[in-house]
């Protein structure tokens, strides 16, 4: 892949700031919807993914990028689905990679569920990325699978041993589910913990028709945190690494532990991301259905004036926060896309 070198033109520098004053510096990309597992709280199991001529070609997620990058995004984040399933997704990388090099883009990286990490560990470390986050919900092989649907659990270890192997640093990303992992949280943070990687617990959030009800995998991370505190010395630090997470450090383990909590404490007044579908679709907000077409001016010019202005437009309508509600009254999603699509 030959990709372009930065437009200097004054539509393409003008810096993406939010009418509540927020600067854009962080941009998730999800390159496919499509995904090698199905956990029960992000899919249902039968998907219906989007026909393969609907996603944006490799080159013109490199040049949306760019454009992006152009504007002022400093941290880029490659999402799914699981982006390592998507073909020739590693010449995406790699082009990527030069924005790196030249000091326009700080941090490439990306998230994905560990199947495929040991095949591309080494290739990501080439290209510049230094570190990854893998989602991974629970250290039993019988409970991965249940929550996965079909995963294999010492596939997903190999990932994280050949990612460590190369050279990358590993965050896990564990979502705390009701009666199913949340009694094993103290084994997967003393786990992570004790081969150097930090954990990040999430809450389940109410995105897409995944075939039952949200209520019954919900658990606060508030309890969470109460409970470990009763075992754990946790210390709250100042660790941005421009993203939703509040980091404590666990005296004990000396690790790091972070918590996203989208139900019982939002994260919006420090916001400075959006995320881009598969599609070219711009999310200014996880939690709302707002939606920009930025395939259509892509294709509709060879220059980006036209992308450059819809990027603005977009982000001068962000929202000032999402209302994700969980409640036996509020029992659907919050919004009808999956996490899958929006990129996760």
């Amino acid at each position: 892949m030959n990709g372009s070198t930065l437009n200097p033109a004054a539509s393409l520098s003008r810096p993406m700031t939010d009418p509540f004053g927020r600067t854009i510096t962080y941009l998730r990309v999800s390159v496919t919807d499509r995904c090698d597992l199905r956990c029960f709280y992000c899919m249902s199991e039968d998907m219906t993914f989007l026909p393969k001529a609907d996603l944006l070609t490799l080159e013109e997620l490199d040049r949306l990028c760019s454009a992006f990058i152009a504007k002022g995004v400093r941290k880029l984040r490659l999402t799914g689905g699981e982006p390592l399933v998507r073909r020739n997704v590693m010449s995406l990388v790699r082009s990527l990679s030069r924005h790196l090099e030249t000091g326009a883009l700080k941090e490439l990286t990306l998230t994905t569920n560990g199947s495929q990490l040991a095949r591309f560990a080494g290739e990501l470390r080439d290209c510049g990325v230094r570190r990854v986050n893998v989602s991974m919900d629970t250290l039993d092989p019988a409970k991965f699978r249940a929550i996965t649907r079909w995963g294999d659990l010492e596939k997903v270890m190999a990932g994280i041993e050949a990612a460590r192997a190369a050279g990358l640093a590993v965050k896990i990303n564990a979502v705390a589910l009701k009666n199913l992992n949340e009694d094993e949280i103290p084994a997967l943070m003393e786990w992570a913990h004790g081969k150097g990687m930090a954990l990040t617990l999430i809450e389940v959030m109410p995105m897409g028709d995944i075939g039952e009800g949200r209520i019954d995998q919900y658990v606060p991370l508030s309890m969470v945190r109460a409970r470990l505190a009763k075992q754990y010395t946790l210390t709250d630090v100042d660790d941005d690494t421009g993203g939703p997470a509040r980091y404590v450090r666990v005296a004990e383990t000396g690790g790091k532990l972070g918590f996203i909590t989208p139900m019982t404490h939002n994260f919006c007044e420090s916001c400075n991301r959006v995320r881009i579908t598969c599609t070219g679709t711009l999310h200014t907000c996880l939690g709302h259905e707002d939606a920009s077409d930025l395939r259509k001016p892509l294709r509709t010019s060879a220059d980006d004036d036209l992308l450059s202005a819809a990027i603005d437009r977009a982000i001068g309508l962000k929202p000032k926060g999402h209302d994700f509600i969980i409640d036996r009254r509020h029992n659907r999603p919050s919004v009808s896309r999956h996490m899958s699509v929006t990129g996760g």
